[in-house]
């Protein structure tokens, strides 16, 4: 076992990790501490990061123009259905445009207008045009500019293909750094740091059909409720409406942005019937109508559309066609050449000549990791974490709420990544040097546990994997009822008891894609288990939650907090907005045996995410 040290570890290498990593360089050398060591620690090379696959853009207002803070913080509060902060909302907001411009500097090539500003496009549910964009590819942009800025930091110490096993907190629950697996030299690596920063992505990978990387699988996620820290909201998962059936290839919602219109089966115009007219103009667009509206709004117009026979029979569902061909060749070209490249590819029509066919896959989980605005890990009482942070999709800032805005997720990375990492470097300025034989000693015991999996075990686990995903497209998905969330309970509570007989068959020390896998799959099944036990427990619809049982929205706005106790059993309370992250509200789901630690992973999927 290896054990190394430095100021500050960030896991992950995605926008947040990035950008949570060059912030902590920053801190540290304006503090006079040159000698500091950033480690940055990503199960995957970072340019092979989900945030990569991002397409459409990130919003910020443009300064100079008509558009607003105050309309931009309305529009997300709107979006989040009582379930954002206004704070936090507020915060990230009045950030962003900065942000934004400050990755130019670094090198990122927004598009332009003609007169040399940046180009912004509208995304549903925003009022204004307020997108910053790179073609379809802005992901892709993003992330390289922020890695080639990586490169240059000498101070940053890269953990390639690295599988982090578990979070290592003091008794007083005070970070202390990580344990992790070397996958290349194969060894276990211990980082001890007196500043921890979470950028671990989402947990959308579970469900069979998604838009994500494979790599989503909730790591960070179920490293936290491990330590005993709560989870907030896992049943807001967002179903993105437009993408491609069998793969689950994402669509942007640039494309409706720039004029695409949805037609069902017989070439009609049907958002109008299901509540989001009036009808707008082909190729002209109006904000928060028709083919703008929320995505949540248009999933459910889908699963109307699809049970009021209007959607095109396929081998992988019915499916809706996104009609882009009013657009012309040079605007698609220009600036959806991403969006055609797939349709070709994928779908086997030029979007040119032919409207692509497409339907939903689960796209993005609001739900995470409780902080505060600038991504402060809170514990069950609302209290700091010492040392401990997180951003990007695995954190649940208050900014989302219910129902996440196109773009407002990529800017989030940014201003929240940003935040978090020089708030860590601060932590590491104040404190000594994480050390000690009791931590080596408990790192050496969690990494025992998980390599004992390797060369044991009768339970194949692809059957477990395609099961997870079968039972939450089949029932936690863009319309839930009880006895589907019953269903989906049983399965899991099914899963969890054959995981732990799971078979790794491999038991090489290097390169051990099946047991990283294992892993994986563990990761998945702890928080799905939570998202449906938050599931169980909100009798509401709200946002991208929507309950057949209960279609009404309750006055008062509550979270969901979920957590672990000792035992392993899953808890869930749910606590109103004002208070979130306390520990007043009522216990009202016990007793949901869970799986006990299965963090980690390297495989790589089919990438696909819109910002």
């Amino acid at each position: 076992m290896r054990v190394e040290h430095a100021d500050v570890v960030v896991v992950g290498g995605g926008a947040a990790g990035l950008s949570a990593a060059l912030a902590a360089v920053e801190a540290c050398a304006a503090a006079g501490r040159d000698d500091a060591v950033v480690a940055l620690v990503s199960k995957v090379y970072p340019m092979r990061s989900h945030t990569v696959a991002a397409e459409g853009g990130a919003a910020g207002v443009v300064p100079g123009g008509e558009d607003t803070l105050d309309q931009h913080v309305a529009d997300t509060l709107a979006g989040g259905a009582g379930l954002s902060h206004p704070d936090a909302v507020r915060y990230v907001v009045e950030r962003a445009a900065g942000e934004l411009a400050r990755l130019e500097r670094l090198g990122m090539p927004w598009s332009r207008t003609a007169e040399g500003r940046p180009a912004v496009r509208r995304f549903g549910g925003m009022s204004r045009p307020r997108t910053w964009f790179a073609a379809d590819k802005t992901g892709f942009h993003l992330l390289h500019t922020l890695f080639q800025t990586t490169l240059r930091e000498r101070s940053i110490r890269r953990y390639d293909e690295h599988v982090v096993l578990d979070l290592l907190l003091t008794a007083e629950r005070e970070a202390r750094g990580i344990v992790g697996y070397d996958q290349q030299r194969g060894e276990v690596v211990v980082v001890l740091a007196p500043a921890v920063v979470l950028a671990t992505g989402g947990y959308a990978r579970a469900w069979g059909t998604s838009t994500n990387a494979g790599i989503v699988t909730g790591d960070g996620l179920s490293m936290a409720l491990r330590a005993g820290l709560p989870l907030r909201d896992l049943e807001m998962v967002q179903v993105h409406p437009t993408c491609l059936p069998g793969s689950g290839l994402l669509i942007t919602e640039a494309a409706r942005g720039e004029g695409g219109v949805l037609v069902d089966a017989t070439g009609q115009r049907y958002l109008a019937d299901y509540g989001l007219g009036p009808v707008t103009p082909v190729g002209a667009p109006e904000p928060r109508r028709m083919e703008l509206g929320p995505r949540d709004k248009l999933s459910q117009a889908f699963w109307h559309a699809e049970r009021d026979g209007r959607t095109v029979p396929t081998r992988d569902g019915g499916v809706v066609h996104l009609d882009l061909r009013h657009l012309g060749k040079a605007v698609i070209d220009e600036r959806l050449p991403l969006v055609s490249g797939l349709a070709r590819r994928f779908a086997g029509v030029d979007p040119v000549h032919e409207p692509v066919p497409v339907r939903p896959a689960a796209h993005y989980t609001m739900g995470g990791i409780v902080t505060t605005a600038s991504g402060q890990v809170l514990d069950d009482a609302g209290r700091p974490v010492d040392g401990l942070f997180a951003a990007g999709e695995c954190a649940s800032t208050g900014l989302h709420g219910a129902n996440r805005l196109g773009s407002n997720s990529l800017v989030e990375t940014l201003v929240v990544g940003r935040e978090a990492g020089l708030a860590a470097a601060g932590v590491a300025g104040s404190r000594a040097p994480a050390q000690g034989t009791e931590l080596v000693d408990h790192a050496r015991d969690l990494a025992d546990t998980r390599l004992a999996m390797r060369g044991r075990g009768t339970e194949p686990p692809a059957p477990l994997r395609k099961e997870l995903g079968r039972v939450l497209d089949a029932d936690v998905g863009i319309f839930r009822d009880a006895d589907g969330l019953a269903r989906a309970s049983a399965t899991l509570d099914d899963l969890h008891a054959r995981f732990q007989d799971v078979r790794v068959a491999d038991t090489a020390d290097v390169l051990n894609t099946d047991w990283a896998q294992v892993l994986e799959l563990g990761a998945m099944l702890t928080v799905a288990r939570g998202a449906v036990a938050a599931a169980v427990a909100r009798t509401e619809s709200r946002g991208a939650h929507q309950r057949l049982d209960h279609p009404q929205t309750d006055d008062v706005a509550r979270h969901s907090l979920v957590t672990l106790d000792p035992a392993g059993e899953t808890h869930v309370r749910l606590v109103p907005v004002e208070g979130a992250g306390t520990a007043i509200g009522a216990d009202i789901g016990t007793d949901i045996d869970t799986a006990v630690g299965t963090p980690g992973g390297t495989a790589v999927g089919t990438t696909q995410g819109d910002a």
